[in-house]
């Protein structure tokens, strides 16, 4: 493993050229590297079946590969880039050449095409005059091969053999550069998708007790509304006498009351129930699945469990109570009506005592 990690680190070291992709020079030597043990490959299935001259020609390809990859630390990353990518194809039609179109070599023409599109920042012209080349070239090759015999004829075999280690290495040369050159880009996709959430969070969420806000909550009562096959039941309510905790034992003390009354909703309520901060001291529970009577025993329970709480604050110790104005959708009134009417049953409530359920 530590010389796997100091030949990667020797892979990575820069340049040091100013206003050069550092990314490139790395994806220039993996790329080289590649080239390199494919030729030596090749030179080993040369030589086990006696192809003398293929055998040589693979090894000279695989000496001026290694000079390549040497040079890479000793001039500018673009220069690099340009010797390789003539050396490959001089090395591409140099392979057709000698041994035919059924070698397969010439597919190599597509990865430079992935080089030179994800290689150089903007540049248009030149990359689609580049790759109008290679096309060309490769139509070229191919009615080249029609028309003459190859020097070096192989056997069935051995074209099976080069058909492997041919696709080994193109996909291997596919993948490193898919993945050097998108690595940056899913990364910064996925921290946009994250932000996005988080600011999607931050306009549906209040700070404070980490309930749903008054815009999401109408969002999500809109579209329950329109498509509610089950009977649906709203409640809104008020800590009594809340601004006398404020004035008592002061704002922040007033905020922790805000916050354990918002995670006893969360607890005690059932899981379906949507729950939201309507504005300073009050709340809207939403029951999407229960009716008037089912929400009025959840709602005394939640209830009973508010009063039970003890909030303390210097030497003292206090409660807190609820009271809830409860209606039954009844699958017509528009939701302007619904909250009014909820509203009014709530202002009841406190008008007959506080600590109750209007139903």
């Amino acid at each position: 493993m530590n010389l796997l990690s100091t030949l990667y680190k020797g892979i990575c070291k820069d340049t040091g050229d100013q206003n050069e992709s550092a990314k490139l020079i790395v994806v220039v030597r993996m790329l080289t590297l590649t080239m390199i043990i494919y030729s030596f490959a090749n030179s080993i299935l040369f030589f086990l079946t006696s192809y003398v001259g293929g055998m040589i020609f693979s090894q000279v390809c695989m000496t001026i590969f290694l000079a390549i990859f040497v040079l890479s630390y000793y001039r500018r990353t673009f220069v690099s880039y340009c010797i390789l990518n003539v050396c490959m194809l001089i090395w591409i039609v140099s392979n057709v050449h000698m041994f035919g179109w059924g070698i397969g070599v010439q597919t190599f023409l597509f990865v430079l095409v992935v080089f030179v599109f994800f290689a150089k920042y903007k540049h248009e012209a030149a990359k689609i005059i580049y790759v109008t080349a290679l096309l060309a070239m490769r139509i070229y090759l191919y009615f080249y091969c029609q028309n003459n015999s190859p020097d070096i004829i192989v056997t069935p075999q051995l074209n099976a053999a080069f058909q492997i280690v041919n696709s080994v290495a193109i996909i291997l040369s596919l993948s490193l550069l898919a993945y050097f050159f998108s690595t940056d880009t899913q990364a910064l996709e996925g921290k946009l998708i994250e932000y996005n959430e988080q600011l999607k969070k931050q306009a549906s969420i209040d700070p404070l007790t980490g309930l749903n806000n008054r815009r999401s909550t109408i969002e999500y009562l809109e579209n329950l509304l329109k498509s509610a096959e089950n009977q649906v039941s709203i409640c809104l309510c008020d800590i009594d006498f809340f601004k006398h905790v404020n004035d008592t034992y002061g704002h922040d003390v007033g905020d922790i009351v805000l916050k354990k009354i918002a995670e006893t909703f969360r607890k005690e309520l059932p899981k379906d129930s949507f729950v939201s901060r309507w504005g300073g001291e009050e709340f809207l529970l939403i029951f999407p699945i229960l009716n008037g009577d089912e929400a009025y025993i959840e709602l005394e329970s939640l209830r009973q469990k508010i009063k039970s709480i003890t909030f303390e604050s210097g030497n003292e110790s206090f409660s807190v109570s609820l009271t809830f104005g409860l209606v039954e959708y009844d699958f017509h009134s528009e939701l302007t009506v619904i909250l009014k009417e909820a509203d009014e049953k709530l202002y009841l409530g406190k008008e007959s005592g506080r600590d109750r359920i209007i139903y």
